[in-house]
């Protein structure tokens, strides 16, 4: 494929990607930060698969099953056709707990004649870093690794063994499935046991998507982009994941190739701010609880990002023996980045604890604990905020006044203000104006370049930086400021190419970014919607929503020229900046309050 044109499928536990030919091409198991099973989309040859195969008559098209992520793949040549509807399984069980197995269901649904189709299945354990021996076993197909540590992987299907491993072309005469489980079953597995399975994950996605309140414009692609950040959502801590892979590339051939399996604060408080707003307050909670779990209270050391169960060490690690995605090395599992220091992310973090004391009722022992928390940032903040970091794109190399740092150490302690307000807590409140107003005068005096006329990246320089465009939405400048209006069409001038944005053209530690961040074309977007370029702003956004790929998923980057989809697949990121704007051009009301308008 020349694009990322695949499905995810998951269940808040793990996630699986399929080829718009219907092609397992990506899945770690039991959990999202676990090795891979299957990782052809890292290598092709290597990388394990389970494909399926038809002659050349048939045409293939995919979709998902509406308000679900429940991913169908059809077969049709006619007179023949067929469906693999694939889903991992996620429901509520009789004791009101989630079942959430580490499971991918391929359930074969017969649709007329007497299709034929081959599969190939080639898992490849542990990252395929030795080999995966595949054989029968009592009642399944089993894989097992041996080479320096243990893994296996079980598959049960409706079809002969022997056929499904030797390739054997099979005649589908009624619906079948393969269900394959990082655990053996203790049950017999039916078509009728997978069916019901599959019955019980669309009512779950379908009643998680009737809770979402809808819009009057764009309602469609709010709605996949939030079962997208619903699917990122790790059910055993509450951490949202930036991505569902590592290692795609931003640019094809380059080595710009990160994990993104992992909980990046600033990404999930993002994440949690837009989810909250369409009505989801259990993902804000259970988000709300991890970082409470993981941030020390009344310590310094907060870093930028964290393991899915709150792992602190994420040592970076190349498999060399990947060719990467369409050639594109190194392969790269764990993030040396957690190791940085980033001044923004305590104004991310009390931005989000001020949305709690906003949005949610709290006990009393978490409240103290936020208060706690908040005065700490608050330290940390006063003895921080003047100091250089690598900033919001994560500079390898050297350090810098980045203009976003500062920015939101403003933020927190504007939030800080505004949370002692509202639990009465006067003397703290008072005492923090003095250093907020600080802060805002040096952003006011040292960012702004009056020769470009615009706030740019850092102090003193003259480079122009997409991040400046969240001044006005976090609070620090009017929109109709003089000074953010210049800002908004300066970066417009200086950075988007072909109506896609760069994050900066500086050089950075690889040389000059050659795709578009996406993200910062939707900051783009809401920045002219915000400062009078409506009509503008709606052209740009139905143009960047059609570089979507065929299912309506954003990865990280886009091809400035080609228009591909770049970087790790699905990106959070991508898909809250989508929703926001989107809901810039709506207004937004939940289908409960439209029944009720309906009968009054």
């Amino acid at each position: 494929m020349t694009n990322l044109n695949y499905g995810i499928i998951g269940n808040c536990q793990s996630a699986a990607l399929i080829s718009k030919t219907g092609s397992l091409e990506w899945c770690c198991l039991p959990n999202f930060d676990s090795a891979s099973a299957f990782a052809k989309i890292l290598d092709k040859d290597k990388g394990g698969s389970f494909d399926v195969i038809t002659t050349e008559d048939y045409k293939c098209s995919q979709k998902y099953i509406d308000k679900t992520n429940i991913l169908v793949t059809e077969w049709d040549n006619g007179s023949d056709a067929f469906e693999f509807i694939d889903f991992m399984p996620r429901y509520k069980d009789e004791d009101k707990t989630h079942y959430t197995p580490p499971d991918i269901v391929r359930y074969v649904k017969l649709l007329r004649g007497k299709p034929k189709f081959k599969v190939n299945y080639n898992p490849k354990l542990n990252y395929a870093k030795g080999e995966t021996e595949v054989g029968i076993k009592d009642n399944c197909i089993k894989a097992t690794y041996y080479n320096e540590t243990y893994e296996s992987l079980f598959m049960y299907c409706s079809f002969d063994h022997n056929q499904v491993l030797n390739g054997e072309e099979i005649t589908l005469t009624g619906d079948g499935y393969f269900l394959i489980s990082y655990h053996e079953k203790l049950l017999n597995q039916s078509i009728d046991r997978e069916f019901l399975k599959l019955e019980r994950t669309r009512v779950y996605w379908r009643n998680w998507s009737e809770k979402t309140t809808s819009y009057n414009y764009y309602n469609d692609e709010i709605l996949r982009s939030a079962l997208v950040l619903k699917l990122l959502s790790y059910e055993n801590s509450g951490a949202v994941l930036a991505a569902a892979t590592t290692s795609l590339p931003e640019t094809i051939g380059e080595v710009r190739n990160w994990d993104y399996r992992f909980c990046w604060i600033r990404d999930a408080s993002m994440v949690i701010k837009v989810i909250s707003d369409l009505g989801h307050s259990r993902v804000a909670k259970r988000f709300l609880e991890f970082i409470i779990s993981v941030v020390p209270i009344k310590d310094e050391k907060i870093q930028i990002m964290y393991g899915i169960n709150g792992q602190k060490n994420l040592t970076e690690e190349i498999l060399d023996h990947l060719d990467g995605y369409k050639g594109s090395k190194p392969v790269r599992i764990g993030n040396a980045a957690y190791e940085q220091k980033q001044n923004d992310i305590y104004g991310i973090l009390m931005d989000v604890i001020h949305q709690q004391f906003l949005q949610f009722k709290n006990t009393l022992s978490n409240s103290e604990e936020l208060w706690t928390l908040s005065k700490s940032i608050i330290n940390i903040v006063k003895k921080n905020w003047q100091k250089s970091d690598k900033g919001i794109w994560e500079f390898r190399t050297e350090e810098r006044h980045f203009t976003f740092s500062k920015l939101l150490c403003w933020v927190a302690v504007d939030r800080a203000i505004k949370i002692a307000k509202l639990i009465g807590k006067e003397a703290d409140h008072d005492k923090w104006i003095n250093l907020r107003n600080e802060i805002h005068d040096d952003i006011y005096n040292n960012a702004w370049n009056e020769e470009i006329q615009a706030y740019t990246q850092s102090y003193g320089s003259k480079d122009l930086d997409a991040s400046t465009l969240l001044m006005e939405s976090y609070g620090f400048i009017e929109a109709k400021d003089p000074r953010f209006v210049r800002t908004v069409l300066a970066t417009e001038k200086e950075l988007c190419n072909e109506g896609l944005m760069y994050r900066y053209k500086n050089k950075d530690d690889f040389g000059l970014p050659s795709s578009s961040f996406t993200i910062c074309t939707f900051w783009m977007i809401n920045s002219l919607y915000k400062i009078g370029e409506r009509k503008k702003a709606k052209k740009n956004f139905d143009e960047l929503l059609s570089y979507s790929n065929h299912l309506g998923l954003f990865s990280e980057d886009i091809d400035f020229k080609s228009k591909r989809l770049l970087g790790n697949f699905p990106q959070a990121y991508s898909h809250l900046a989508l929703i926001e704007t989107a809901i810039n051009f709506s207004g937004g009301f939940t289908e409960e309050e439209e029944l009720m308008s309906a009968i009054h």
